[in-house]
């Protein structure tokens, strides 16, 4: 591949961050920092010293700090049973345990309104530990495989028991998967929305609730403004903090370990382990589907039917969260590739790697502050796209875009530049080397992203609430606005469109998952 080729490649996806990123975020510091055309910091005292706002921060904070707690005493246990014991049903545990995070946040709050539990501090912390228990299990149980058991057991040899070993030997090691994994925890209640948004409500608003509210509600931009800035700093350094101990956490690793079998003695204490995070799991998804099927008659019969209130029915909500989900996947699927073969074909190439780290830049702000600066920025030529039907797509393609980069160069970097060059020397032309060699693996890595990209779109809910028009309702949409009316059939319709949703997001992420995993093997 030609340098001027790479560079068109990389070029692309950069402009499309630019354009639909840099600028609407700019716009937000903009309005928060600069007032008549200078630097004015008096925005931030006046909105940080208003009647209830640092209440509201103390709560974002408290809430985020709890919910890490929780996640963690419910999730290590668990972790610990899971990468060191060898039980029955272990690879049943171990897959069930991803299903919450799959899920959109909007299904999530949905499965817990159905357990009758009302809005609460409670129900805040246990979705969210529902909701992140997988990223407890996933990052610190990668660690925790590696563990050498002969250290372990030559403390207990000298004396020490089981607690001791613990605090002394075993959490050491795990401190830096620990950090990280409570990093990313705490990074995701710090922002969460749609949770907050259904099981919280007004009486307990955080930064993203309060954006929201002064966005759509009071129309006071200038302070929702201020509050993106401050979100989008404590993002920021809570991502520079998972980062940092990530990459220490990765230094440690080395090859799984041998599982210990599950003997007699052993068995209560596995139960005790696993029991509470499978409960958290399980409970709330048999409920919401339970639900949804005994209010069939509801639910699953009028989803062509219009509900009072309502301007579209909800199979018309679930068409066009397809057809928008589609587009978002096309969208960032070939600029994803785009971007991704551009720093894989030239490793050292500086361009490639800009762009490799420029696209990681959305995941350090929230959808909500997407939303927001989708809102004020593309309101007037040559970019008047609040009334157009594709400022949904591409909100979502740039949402999707960091997953299918980072899902694709790890593919499309396993090809062995060796092979390319055999088929040369034995008369294979460019054009076939590449048919042969190369759009295999880029047709892999494509279905991987593209099913990560689709079900990111089906589930996105906080950018979305701030753009939606009545024609473009999609699913996450549609079932809040039916949480929000009283009665037993809006409640019966959210529970179904729950359902459906849950059961495609997470159908497509497994079968995504099943696909990089055999790739990884080849």
């Amino acid at each position: 591949m030609t340098r001027a080729a790479r560079v068109l490649l990389a070029l692309v996806p950069l402009v499309f961050l630019v354009l639909f990123f840099a600028w609407p975020v700019g716009a937000i510091l903009a309005r928060g920092l600069w007032h008549d055309g200078s630097l004015d910091l008096r925005a931030f005292s006046d909105t940080l010293s208003e009647p209830g706002m640092l209440h509201v921060l103390r709560f974002t904070v408290w809430q985020a700090t709890l919910s890490t707690l929780l996640t963690l005493v419910v999730g290590l246990p668990l972790t610990a049973a899971v990468s060191r014991v060898r039980f029955p049903g272990r690879g049943f545990v171990a897959a069930l345990v991803i299903v919450p995070f799959v899920l959109p946040t909007i299904v999530v709050a949905t499965a817990f309104r159905s357990l009758g539990v009302e809005r609460s501090l409670t129900a805040i912390l246990l979705a969210h530990c529902f909701f992140n228990l997988a990223v407890v299990v996933r990052v610190v149980g990668a660690s925790w495989e590696t563990l050498d058991r002969r250290t372990a057991d030559a403390a207990r040899v000298l004396g020490a028991g089981p607690v001791r070993t613990f605090w002394s030997v075993t959490l050491p090691a795990l401190r830096p998967a620990l950090v990280a994994a409570a990093s990313i925890v705490f990074l995701f209640c710090f922002t969460s929305f749609g949770i907050i948004l259904v099981l919280g409500g007004p009486t307990f608003a955080t930064l993203e609730t309060e954006i929201y509210r002064r966005t759509a509600e009071l129309l006071d931009l200038r302070t929702a403004a201020v509050l993106s800035i401050v979100q989008l700093l404590a993002v920021v350094g809570t991502l520079a903090i998972a980062g940092v101990t990530a990459g220490r956490a990765g230094l440690r690793r080395v090859a799984p370990v041998e599982r210990v079998r599950l003997r007699r003695g052993r068995r209560l204490p596995v139960a005790l382990a696993v029991l509470p995070g499978l409960l958290l799991v399980v409970v709330p998804v048999v409920e919401l589907v339970r639900r949804s099927l005994a209010d069939r008659a509801v639910g699953w019969t009028h989803l062509d039917r219009v509900t009072e209130g309502f301007t579209v029915s909800p199979l018309h909500a679930v068409a066009t969260s397809l057809w928008i989900a589609c587009t978002a996947t096309v969208i960032a699927v070939a600029l994803g590739l785009a971007l991704a073969t551009a720093v894989t074909r030239r490793r050292r190439s500086r361009l490639g790697r800009v762009g490799e780290a420029a696209v990681l830049l959305p995941l350090g702000v929230s959808a909500v502050t997407v939303g927001f600066g989708f809102l004020i920025v593309f309101d007037s030529p040559p970019l008047d796209l609040r009334t157009s039907w594709w400022i949904v797509p591409i909100a979502h393609a740039l949402i999707a875009l960091p997953f299918v980069v980072r899902t694709a160069v790890p593919l499309l970097r396993a090809v062995d530049p060796h092979q390319r060059e055999v088929a040369a020397v034995l008369g294979a032309s460019p054009r076939r080397v590449w048919r042969e060699i190369d759009l295999r693996v880029i047709t892999r890595a494509a279905a991987v992203a593209a099913g990560f990209a689709f079900a990111i779109s089906l589930g996105e809910f906080g950018a979305t609430l701030f753009i939606v028009r009545p024609e473009t309702t999609t699913v996450p949409i549609a079932i809040y606005r039916y949480l929000a009316r009283p009665g037993a059939t809006n409640l019966a319709e959210a529970y179904t469109l729950a359902t459906v949703l849950m059961v495609v997001t997470a159908s497509i992420a497994f079968a995504g998952d099943r696909v990089r995993t055999r790739a990884g093997r080849h």
